[in-house]
């Protein structure tokens, strides 16, 4: 039985590296975009574009 609570006791620290290295492997990309002045302008607008649509979308769908 001391066996099964150590095992559960090992998912909270799993989940937290899971995550962990899940966020390193979906950052990299971004990383070595943002190393040049071309790559800045292009993730800045990128993202400025995503957060308008995002609003945009959420304004709509609760009629604010």
């Amino acid at each position: 039985m001391f066996n099964f609570w150590e095992n559960i006791g090992r998912y909270p620290r799993f989940f937290i590296s899971a995550m962990l290295g899940l966020t390193l492997i979906i950052t990299t990309p971004f990383q070595s975009l943002l190393k040049n002045t071309t790559g800045k302008v292009i993730f800045v607008s990128c993202f400025i574009t995503l957060s308008l649509v995002i609003a945009f979308i959420l304004k709509n769908m609760l009629d604010l």
